[in-house]
């Protein structure tokens, strides 16, 4: 019978059928195969529907439905199908291959599985064994009592029944008390939010896959199955309301572990700190609001490292549990332990279990989607390495990625494997209670513990594939950072004003979404791409608009006699830097001048046919404004502190000298009179190199890629663009094939920071971009930032463990420094980094094929800099730059307004101490109670951290990442104290 679809196709099937007489008090199943795989990647899958209520789905793992009494007594049956061909290496066109009603003979069945578990277990039990041979023995003598003469026969079935009890009495007279490992066995379906297919067809994958759940639960009682993903419980709420209260009422009879922590199973190497925190605050409110449950689980099986920062969120959101596998698939070392305490960067630690059991074809890997056959159960706890604390392992079961879920033939098996002589025995039991009895167990052990990240050593491509997706998702979560603190201001300061709550929350949650492992990664096929970036457009619309609304509530709100400029810091510290302001022709003439009437300086700027006004802007309040006058400008006032030729540049920090390619070939730190460069080495070289992993090209990059290197040297242009009062801009544009390079190197009259503003217009497959700074810094580690604090990671490869960083993950600075000086490379979008011996490099671009042949084509924008300075990065200005790097200023313009009720100055709430950075103002989720979360991330201890507010305090508390468990803190009038360890994050509830 052929059938409909090829790419992405939904295709309905319907029928009816007759129940046969004498059927309807039997076991029968309705058997499909629509769209089987025919030697392509992928089969298509269905749900299927009889009277038109949704039984269960029908895919390449689940070709048989059974049909329940209620409709098996019926004498006809109304049958749908809705198929949906796929997305990924699908066949140019869907076969539908059968459909057939099938009456099971139940102990027919019951042998079959039990035999077919006994047989495999044979097969993985050593053949000199004892239990081995009995066990073939008993097999053996069960089968050979069935009569295969006359098949469906009353003596071929009377045979069976025979088989069957005297297979069973076999067993249990084989039980005894077994000293034997036990496994925890859960099921599970590893749903990811999109990957080779779009984000709505996960929607439909879910409910796909939790109606397959409810209805094999219905046929076996002892089935028990987590799932982890609140986003996808919201979507089954939004799409099948009845679908979601019958998973409600699993979840009340105790079958259902909703459980896992996170909104979605995230990256957490890319994301901000923040947006780690929204994962957990969002998802652990989602499960206590819609089931009552407080998750202590962390669930992340499929995350491509690990973060050091994430033991101290968990334990901060009240989750002392983690359970993931995919670390395994490192490529130059095995991870030491399997069950063991993570440490912190704070010194926090959770209890950490990795599953065991073996990949679907590959024995080394471990593996989420766990087929729970006596080989992997055997294989699981060979792997494990905590035999001597611990006798019972974690599995979880059931086919994921796509969907799917368990199998009749699983929980089958796992029936059969209860007490198998000679093999761990196997029981269905939900995960937080199995790490409760762990945590039991292992209190009078000796736990290893990992003190620092869980680096994936296999997967760093995924720092920089798809770039348009990292760069939208550091923009958005800025863009949120700015809103929430704005309108915290405008509704704190302004009467009648509302804190937008609902569209921030929703926002928020349309980023988590889209820091799913797959999707921010760059992971994914094209359409999931161009969905995830239109999805960023709508966030950053949105967003803006709150923001800019704030903005302008707060500038309209200030009392001033004149026309004035407002000009917004959203970072916590006072900061001198340089606003920008789309041209106008009221700007012509004119400059702001500060409260003392002393002009700032100004300089007209034209890049791409845009003409802006910079202007420079000093002691700006931090987490405030500034208000400026605006005054005709002096046009003989002539500043000379930056020069520019296309051969060299100069301002009172550096000298800068370029060669012919457009390279550093010197870099001179006039301050410290010390050249940056080492002898006879460039800097700012652009570097290419083929990037053909062996496999996985958007996750992989091989080491191997530096064996052929190519220095983009075709410098087509080069020419002075500004030198200005405010700053000096040399550009510089390099073609290489079909793909164009353009930079513009610029130097600041006040600011150390030296900046690359660059575009690349790229049409390169399989090749990877990289910069290159070869620096004359001794050390054997450079310092990385990641979530609320930084780690160090070696510049050597002297052992197989540093091997592996070759390639890693950083937030917005790396830095490396010797005793008295350092240089940081500070970035606005990238990740990737690496740091060899004395070169500092950051990996700009790369273009994999797989699984989006057209990945990261085209035109790209970024901005890397380079920080030179005296000391180490933490008694230099390292942080502050990164983060006047990515949060530049706003500037709102208003006209006279002698009735504002708000000063020209302002600053919501300051810091007393540089190793403390305020990271987040907003809302409390319940009430009217401003949070304000900080984080130490230069390793010192402090007992007596002061924050002052604008005004006095009625109430303070120190409260979790969860804004629950109040904790008293001294405060008096606008002041607030406490104490800070080495990194720690910390949470205030304020109430004025």
């Amino acid at each position: 019978m052929s059938g409909g679809g090829g790419y992405d196709q939904i295709v309905w099937f319907r029928t009816s059928i007759q129940i046969p007489d004498g059927w309807h008090d039997q076991k029968m199943v309705i058997r499909i195969l629509a769209g089987p795989r025919d030697g392509y990647g992928s089969a298509a899958e269905s749900q299927l529907y009889v009277n038109g209520f949704p039984l269960q789905a029908l895919d390449v793992w689940h070709e048989e439905a059974w049909l329940p009494p209620e409709f098996a007594s019926q004498p006809e049956l109304q049958i749908a199908l809705r198929s949906w061909s796929g997305m990924y290496q699908n066949p140019p066109q869907r076969r539908f291959a059968e459909a057939r009603l099938v009456r099971i003979d139940e102990d027919a069945e019951q042998l079959y599985y039990m035999a077919d578990t006994i047989l495999k277990l044979i097969l993985v039990l050593n053949e000199h064994e004892y239990k081995r041979a009995v066990l073939l023995n008993l097999l053996n003598n069960a089968l050979q009592m069935v009569s295969f003469y006359q098949i469906r026969s009353a003596k071929f079935y009377q045979s069976i029944r025979q088989a069957l009890d005297f297979l069973q009495q076999g067993l249990l007279d084989l039980q005894y008390d077994e000293l034997k490992p036990k496994v925890n066995a859960i099921g599970h379906s590893h749903i990811d939010m999109a990957w080779m297919w779009r984000s709505h067809h996960t929607r439909e994958k879910a409910r796909r896959t939790f109606s397959t759940v409810l209805h094999l639960m219905r046929q076996y009682p002892e089935y028990q199955f987590i799932h982890t993903s609140p986003q996808l419980y919201k979507f089954v709420k939004e799409d099948d309301p009845v679908l979601f209260e019958r998973i409600k009422e699993k979840v009340r009879e105790g079958q259902w572990e909703p459980n896992g922590g996170v909104w979605v199973e995230s990256d957490t190497n890319i994301p901000t700190g923040e947006s780690l925190v929204r994962q957990f605050l969002y998802g652990k409110r989602f499960f206590k609001q819609e089931f009552g449950i407080d998750t202590k689980v962390l669930w992340l099986p499929d995350t491509f490292g690990f973060s050091w920062a994430i033991p101290q969120i968990m334990k901060k959101s009240g989750m002392s549990y983690f359970a993931c596998s995919c670390i395994h698939w490192s490529k130059y070392n095995r991870f030491p332990h399997d069950t063991f305490n993570w440490r912190g960067m704070d010194g926090s630690e959770v209890l950490v279990t990795f599953f065991t059991a073996p990949g679907e074809t590959i024995r080394s890997h471990y593996n989420y989607n766990g087929l729970i056959a006596p080989y992997d159960v055997q294989v699981a706890w060979e792997h494990y390495r905590e035999k001597r604390q611990n006798e019972e392992l974690l599995m979880p079961f059931g086919w994921g990625d796509g969907g799917g879920g368990p199998t009749r033939e699983m929980l089958e098996s796992i029936r059969a494997q209860a007490n198998l002589p000679g093999h761990p025995s196997v029981q269905i039991g939900k995960v937080e209670r199995y790490f409760e009895r762990l945590a039991d167990r292992l209190e009078k052990e000796d736990v290893k513990v990992w003190d620092g990240e869980i680096f994936q050593e296999n997967l760093q491509g995924v720092y920089t594939s798809q770039a348009r997706n990292k760069r939208a998702n550091r923009l958005s979560e800025i863009l949120m950072h700015d809103t929430e603190c704005l309108n915290a201001f405008s509704t704190a300061l302004i009467p009648g004003t509302t804190y937008p709550q609902k569209i921030i929350n929703e926002n928020w949650e349309k980023i988590l979404h889209l820091q799913f492992h797959d999707v921010l990664p760059g992971t994914s096929i094209h359409a999931v791409v161009d969905d995830s970036l239109q999805d960023y457009a709508e966030i950053i619309q949105s967003g803006t608009e709150l923001r800019d609304n704030a903005e302008h509530a707060l500038a309209n709100a200030i009392c001033t006699d004149i026309d004035a400029l407002v000009i917004f810091n959203t970072i916590p510290w006072q900061r001198n830097d340089v606003v920008t302001i789309p041209w106008t022709s009221q700007l012509a003439g004119k400059t702001i001048s500060n409260s003392e009437g002393t002009s700032l300086l100004t300089q007209e700027s034209y890049e791409d046919g845009e003409k802006k006004l910079l202007v420079e802007c000093n002691h700006l309040p931090g987490l405030g404004f500034q208000t400026y006058h605006w005054i005709p400008r002096n046009m003989n006032t002539s500043v000379r502190d930056i020069q520019a030729t296309v051969d060299w540049m100069e301002n009172q920090y550096y000298h800068l000298q370029f060669n012919a390619l457009g390279q550093i070939t010197s870099l001179f730190d006039k301050q410290q009179e010390r050249e940056i460069l080492p002898p006879q080495q460039a800097g700012n070289v652009l570097q290419i190199f083929e990037d053909r992993p062996f496999d996985g090209e958007a996750w992989v990059i091989d080491p191997y890629y530096q064996d052929k290197l190519t220095v983009i040297e075709n410098l087509v242009t080069r020419e002075v663009e500004e030198v200005g009062p405010i700053r000096a801009v040399i550009r510089f544009q390099w073609q290489y094939s079909n793909s164009t390079i353009t930079q513009r190197v610029t130097l600041y009259r006040n600011n150390p920071r030296i900046d690359f503003r660059t575009s690349i217009d790229w049409h390169q497959h399989q090749m990877l971009l990289k910069v290159a700074f070869p620096v004359g810094i001794r050390m054997t580690y450079a310092t990385y930032e990641i979530q609320f604090g930084n780690i160090q990671r070696p510049t050597h490869q002297n052992t197989s463990l540093d091997v592996p960083h070759f390639e890693n993950p950083a937030q917005k600075w790396v830095d490396v420094s010797e005793g008295d000086y350092g240089v940081a490379l500070l970035n606005d979008c990238k990740y990737g980094y690496d740091v060899k011996d004395n070169v500092m490099r950051l990996t700009l671009h790369r273009s994999p094929t797989e699984p989006d042949p057209q990945a990261d084509q085209g035109l790209h924008q970024l901005t890397y800099s380079l920080l030179p300075h005296a000391g180490t990065w933490r008694n230099s200005q390292v942080a502050e730059q990164a983060y006047a790097l990515n949060y530049p200023l706003h500037a709102v313009s208003i006209p006279p307004n002698p009735a504002g009720i708000l000063p020209a100055q302002f600053s919501w709430v300051t810091v007393d101490c540089d190793h403390v950075i305020l990271e987040t103002v907003k809302m409390a989720e319940d009430d009217d109670a401003w949070i304000v979360r900080l984080y130490e991330y230069k390793q010192f201890r402090n007992e007596r951290v002061q924050l002052q507010f604008w005004r006095d305090i009625k109430q303070a508390v120190e409260v979790d990442l969860m804004e629950e468990h109040e904790e008293p803190v001294e405060f008096d009038a606008n002041q607030i104290t406490f104490s800070m360890r080495p990194y720690e994050i910390k949470s205030i509830k304020v109430w004025f």
